[in-house]
């Protein structure tokens, strides 16, 4: 009789569990294909205050687009996007951080010097990347820009002839 609870049991869960497997293994078109390891995402939240980015950014495209940024300067989200002092997470939509608004001019300068200085290059030896400029372009993985000291050559320097007066 002790084999009876375990029946019942067993019965009960393979009731209740079929109609979730079923759901799982065949969805339609639309619907995300469940994966039992696969960990469960929740969808990304609409982005809220886009000042220089477009306003219909996809979550996912904005979300590469800063990890973009965050590459080119070599820093994480929390240099630009400030914490919440209740949650302790950070708080994407806030301009509490100057770094913000800093990066919302460098993000417009950019664009102009694309739109309206790069787009005016005509070098037939250039490729696309050469001709577009980036946070990289300048920050080079750091978080300030990273000052030029040409290097040494001979080619930079004056020729002994030309030093003398003629």
């Amino acid at each position: 009789m002790q084999s009876r609870p375990f029946f019942v049991a067993v019965f009960f869960l393979a009731f209740t569990l079929h109609p979730l497997q079923s759901q799982n293994s065949s969805p339609g078109p639309s619907a995300p294909s469940a994966q039992p390891d696969a960990k469960a995402r929740r969808p990304l939240p609409k982005p809220v205050n886009l000042k220089v980015l477009p306003k219909d950014i996809t979550p996912e495209e904005l979300r590469k687009t800063m990890r973009g940024y965050a590459g080119a300067l070599g820093v994480e989200c929390g240099f630009c996007h400030a914490t919440n002092p209740q949650t302790h997470k950070l708080d994407f939509p806030s301009d509490a951080k100057d770094e913000k608004t800093t990066a919302r001019t460098m993000i417009a300068m950019t664009r102009s010097i694309n739109e309206q200085y790069m787009s005016q290059v005509h070098d037939p030896d250039a490729t696309p990347a050469d001709l577009h400029v980036t946070c990289g372009t300048c920050h080079r993985g750091h978080s300030m820009p990273e000052h030029f000291v040409p290097p040494p050559q001979e080619h930079h320097r004056q020729a002994p002839e030309a030093a003398q007066p003629h």
